[in-house]
């Protein structure tokens, strides 16, 4: 595990939690406290420009690359207006370099084992071992399973 992921996981710890999450944001990464991660978290290159929104939950060995948004497509309205719920991102799922995930309202769901291609923009939930690309994101394939 590399120091980045390190502190994605100190952010719990009752002590140093705190001081994790503020070396997060120096470093570029905006990865909230509140976030749920599961196991093997993978900040690649140690994604620099990641920002989570708070209410996230994140599956089982996702690999997340610099520069990747996770949050709420309605920043014109005031949080409390937001219809906005939060996002679940998926165990083995990989959120490719500059990806955006923006959800509009309820919960935005990426579906186990898809990808997010570099640079999309994904406005709606995904099934399972779906490839998105472009802008807006559309379905382009299908990953295979891994066994």
């Amino acid at each position: 595990m590399d120091f980045y992921t390190s502190l994605v996981y100190a952010r719990s710890w009752p002590v140093v939690g705190r001081l994790a999450y503020l070396l997060l944001k120096l470093l570029g990464v905006e990865f909230p406290r509140s976030v749920q991660v599961g196991r093997d978290l993978e900040l690649a290159h140690g994604g620099f420009g990641v920002v989570i929104h708070s209410r996230t939950r994140i599956g089982d060995r996702v690999k997340i690359y610099p520069g990747v948004t996770l949050g709420r497509a309605d920043i014109y309205r005031p949080a409390s207006q937001s219809r906005f719920a939060g996002i679940e991102v998926g165990d083995d799922v990989i959120l490719a370099s500059g990806a955006k995930v923006l959800c509009r309202e309820g919960v935005l769901r990426i579906g186990a084992g898809s990808v997010i291609g570099a640079n999309a923009v994904l406005l709606q939930s995904t099934g399972e071992y779906e490839i998105w690309a472009g802008n807006p994101a559309r379905c382009v394939g299908y990953r295979e399973r891994s066994v």
